[in-house]
Parts: structure tokens; sequence; C-alpha cells
């Protein structure tokens, strides 16, 4: 019997070795070594509520949703529990978008259209501009428009109606006060799923932050979702409402039953701390609580972590505040570095806390790449990434 070449016998055991190690381990699983970059335990993370206690002891919540009651539900759940709370609370309000009365792709109109009717809760055609102008029209007539962008990366043809039209709506009015579109929410699943690729993992907030006139709204968690998603509704001004995708159904935890609001470009302290501040928004945030927990354990440090919730106008006497105690500070968001979010954020830092840095300041974001199919998770940060920035910021 002629034997194959000795190198051909060395891949096919390789190969064969290789596939065996694959069986025990789950596809795409962290190495067994692994400290850093391990899967996010959400049924643990301090980023929720995972009591009725502690999701009923928010002090930004009324008196009546706080003496109330509350239930287990992921971030989609919440965000459904918000949309039939608005059009069972007000006739004016309209929900509509591409499958939106079939329960939308991450299912969060679900049975909305059959409880409230199609003549409020109903289809679009496959047309964002369309979508966009329809909503613009009917919030200048008085209509709580709600439109859905099935995937943010869709919404670029919406743009010239976003930016042209909607944000210039009450600066064109003048003294017409009557004239407003107010009541308008665009909301739109966002961010990186893990196999996404070019057209259902981007992060394009920071394009709508250079608009006067939009408020830019990304919330953490399905209590966040639900409180600040009522708040759009009622806001005088135009709302882009992001949504994190991956949160769908990973965040779960108590949300008060009744409805409530929560303020819109507020900061939230997350954790309090004394030597370095973070801040993000949205999902990186439970990358930034898993990176705190190690660093603090390895480099006795105190670490505050904060929220942004609105990105656009954001909270900067928060933030200011905090870096001013603290002396450094670390920005983190999923979208790319370049002329993101963390570019503004780090720049007011500079003019507003210069005297008080002890490091410069750092931006820990998503690379100037597009987002590719299988490597996606090698993109947006990660714990190593956030863990290694807060080495360098001690260590100046």
């Amino acid at each position: 019997m002629i034997r194959p070449p000795l190198h051909h016998r060395l891949v096919v055991n390789t190969g064969k070795r290789l596939y065996n190690s694959a069986l025990h381990r789950a596809y795409s699983s962290h190495p067994p070594s692994a400290r850093l970059n391990v899967p996010i335990d959400y049924a643990t993370t301090p980023i929720l509520h995972h009591t009725s206690k502690s999701a009923l002891s928010n002090p930004e919540l009324l008196t009546e949703v706080r003496n109330g009651t509350a239930s287990r539900q992921n971030l989609f759940q919440a965000v459904n529990s918000a949309l039939s709370h608005a059009l069972s609370s007000d006739p004016s309000v309209l929900l509509f978008g591409e499958d939106v009365a079939f329960g939308g792709v991450f299912r969060c109109s679900m049975n909305l259209s059959s409880e409230f009717g199609s003549d409020r809760v109903f289809n679009t055609p496959l047309s964002e501009q369309g979508i966009v102008g329809f909503a613009i029209g009917a919030a200048m007539e008085g209509a709580k428009a709600i439109a859905e962008v099935q995937f943010a990366d869709y919404v670029y043809p919406a743009f010239d109606q976003l930016v042209n039209e909607a944000a210039k709506v009450r600066f064109r009015a003048g003294a017409n006060e009557e004239q407003t579109c107010g009541g308008l929410v665009v909301r739109m699943p966002t961010g990186g799923v893990g196999h996404g690729a070019l057209y259902h993992s981007q992060s394009p907030e920071s394009l709508f932050t250079h608009i006067p006139g939009l408020r830019v709204i990304l919330p953490r968690s399905p209590a966040q979702a639900k409180g600040l998603l009522l708040a759009a509704i009622a806001c005088p001004d135009p709302c882009i409402f992001l949504e994190p995708k991956i949160l769908y159904r990973a965040a779960v935890e108590q949300v008060p039953t009744e409805p409530y609001t929560l303020p819109i470009s507020t900061a939230e302290v997350l954790k309090q701390g004394t030597d370095i501040t973070i801040i993000s928004y949205g999902a990186p945030l439970y990358t930034c609580s898993a990176a705190i927990e190690k660093a603090e354990k390895d480099f006795g440090c105190s670490v505050e972590l904060i929220d942004l919730r609105t990105i656009y106008p954001w909270d900067r006497q928060a933030v200011m505040g905090s870096v001013n105690k603290t002396g450094r500070a670390i920005v983190v968001h999923e979208s790319m570095v370049n002329a993101g979010v963390g570019a503004e954020v780090a720049a007011t830092i500079q003019e507003g806390c210069f005297l008080k840095l002890e490091a410069p300041v750092q931006r820990v974001a998503g690379w100037t790449t597009h987002m590719g199919l299988i490597y996606e998770r090698f993109n947006i940060p990660d714990v190593a990434r956030v863990y290694d920035a807060i080495r360098v910021a001690l260590n100046y």
C-alpha cells in the first residue's frame, strides 16, 4: 500500500484533533482559559434589576409607580408594553413601518394591530424615505407618529427627511409655536448582533448627533427602554430612538408595571467611583461593567460608570462633574471611533476638565472599518480592551 506523504498525514491528523476538540466546545465560545473575554452573564450583571425591589427603588420614578408592582420582561417586551400604553392612552398615536402589523422582525409590535386596529397600527411599503416622510407629515398634523425603520442600517434613504425636514420644523416655524413635529419618534434596532455583517449590524447614531433639532436616545435595558420610549413619545422634539438589537432577548429584568417616563438628556451614574470615569451607552455598558469588576480586583482601583442614555443633546454637566472628581476618563461605544460620540465627549472633557486630568482621555470603540460577518466580535470593544484602557489610565 502506498502511504500518503507525511505532510498530508499531519494535516489530516491535525484536522481530526481540531474536529474532536470542537465537539466538546460550543461554536464560537471562549477558550477554557479565558479570563476577560467570556460571555456576559445577564442573569447576574449589576446593570439590570434582578428584583422588583431594585426596579421600584429608582428615584426617577413617580411615587405611584414606586408603590406599584414590577414584572420580568426582556427588552422587546418592554418596548411592546410602552407602545401598548401609548396607543391605549392617546387616540392620536399611530404606529407603522415594515411588517409592524405582523409584530415586527423582533416582535416589538406583537398583537398591537389586532388590539388597536389596522387604522392605527399598520404596515408600510419598503421605503424608508416614505415611512419617515409620512411620519413627519402626520406629526405636523397633530399625530403622535411612531415610525419603525426595520434596521438602523436601512435609515440612510430617510436621512434627508430627518435632517432637512424633521429637525428644522421648529426653527423654520419661527413665532408660530403651533407648527411642530413633536411626538415624532423614529424607532430602529441598532448595533452588532454577532452575525449581522454589512447590512444588519451598523451603529449609525453619531450621524444624527450633528443635527440640532433631533434628540437621539439609546437605552441600555428593558426598564430604561420603557421609560425613555414613553418620554420620547411625549417629547415636543422629534426623537431618534435606537434599540440595541442584541439586548432584545438577552437583557431580562424587573420592569415597573405602571407607565412611567424617564428624563431625556440626563445621564445616570450606574456605579460610583473615585479613580476613573467610564462613559458609555447601550450594549457596551455590560462590557464596561465586566471589565470594571476585573480591573478593580486586579488593580485596587475604584471606577465610576456613567450611562449617557441620551447621546444628543447629552448631559455634559454630569460627565464633567464626574471627571473633575476622578481625573481620568474613558469613553466606550460600539460605533466606529472616527467622528463618533466619543470624540465629542472627549473634546468636551478636555475643554472643561483639563486642569483636573491625570491622564489623556481614551476612546475604546469600534474600528474604522465595515462590519464583517465572521469577525464582528473583533470589531467592537470587548472586556479586554476596556480592561487595558483602565490599566493605561492608572499607569500614566
